[in-house]
């Protein structure tokens, strides 16, 4: 008999994972995710990619805006009974109420070597936090926030140009693979869950705009890590002469003068530890994004310019 199974997630990360249990013949019963949002001027409404691929699937979705004291999406879950949950990147807390609906609990599959990392930026932390590798663990959820005991976590390494886009694509593509080698065993409760130190737990809050704002008197090796974290959004930026410029990508590049001087007449920005990065690429507010050759071009960014001159 086929097991059923609920998926929840809503971003593209999770996509990879929804495909690979249904292309691998696993009974996905229904699939929650997050509601459509209005686009900034409300013109246009925007579906999450899982509610996509679940009509493309023709698998049946939901979409309740939040799951705390909502009696009809109790109701739905405990009569439909459940085998598994699985959840990647689903955006809402599942109420303690919910968590014994189904028969082999629910399954997070969470972007961090837990428990470092808990919480809604993993991804985007550790690559600001100069870590050298990352991961995804499989866990139970729990009450508390990615503190439930772990079966399996899986490595991958950090390269120096990996960017939050390129680091969630390696990601979503190892878990889409390592939830194949897992779920059958959870659900014939033939693995086992071992409990997180939480001594160890490390939290990557929410991603606030602001922090995207450079100081240039941080080392290059953070200033890079912070463009590669945050980018495509909400991206690394500095304001010059009143105007806002986003790094869409940047290097490692040698010598230094007054910090956030420019150096050459190829952006080249002196940083906080005599070192200095090289601006690759480039985006104006209101402007599409630029290489830097393109960019200099028509910029009143010169040589000798200060950054710091917002």
């Amino acid at each position: 008999m086929l097991k059923k199974i609920v998926f929840m997630g809503t971003p593209f990360f999770a996509v990879p994972i929804l495909k690979s249990l249904y292309q691998n013949g696993y009974s996905v019963s229904v699939v929650y995710t997050q509601p459509p949002q209005k686009s900034q001027r409300g013109q246009k409404i925007n579906k999450s990619p899982i509610q996509g691929v679940s009509e493309t699937l023709k698998i049946e979705y939901r979409t309740p805006n939040s799951l705390k004291n909502n009696k009809e999406e109790y109701d739905y879950l405990k009569k439909l009974d459940a085998d598994i949950a699985i959840v990647v990147a689903y955006g809402q807390i599942i109420p303690k109420e919910y968590l014994s609906l189904v028969k082999r609990g629910f399954i997070n599959i969470h972007a961090s070597l837990l428990p470092k990392w808990r919480g809604a930026a993993p991804i985007q932390r550790s690559i600001m936090n100069l870590e050298k590798e990352t991961g995804v663990s499989i866990m139970k959820i729990e009450e508390k926030l990615d503190s439930g005991p772990i079966c399996n976590s899986y490595k991958i390494n950090i390269m120096v140009d990996d960017n939050s886009e390129v680091i969630a694509e390696k990601l979503s593509t190892l878990a889409a693979e390592k939830i194949l080698d897992n779920i059958d065993q959870i659900l014939e409760d033939k693995i086992k869950f071992k409990e997180q130190n939480h001594n160890e737990a490390t939290y990557a809050a929410k991603i606030e705009k602001i922090e995207g704002k450079i100081n240039w008197s941080k080392t290059a090796e953070s200033i890079i890590g912070k463009i590669n974290g945050l980018y495509p959004n909400p991206g690394a930026f500095f304001i010059y002469n009143g105007e806002r410029y986003k790094i869409l990508k940047a290097k490692l590049a040698l010598g230094s003068g007054q910090i956030g001087e420019v150096l050459d007449n190829y952006l080249k920005v002196s940083c906080g530890n005599k070192k200095s990065i090289k601006i690759l690429e480039i985006q104006r507010q209101g402007k599409r994004p630029q290489n830097i050759g393109e960019f200099m071009l028509g910029s009143q960014i010169e040589k000798g310019s200060n950054l710091n001159n917002a």
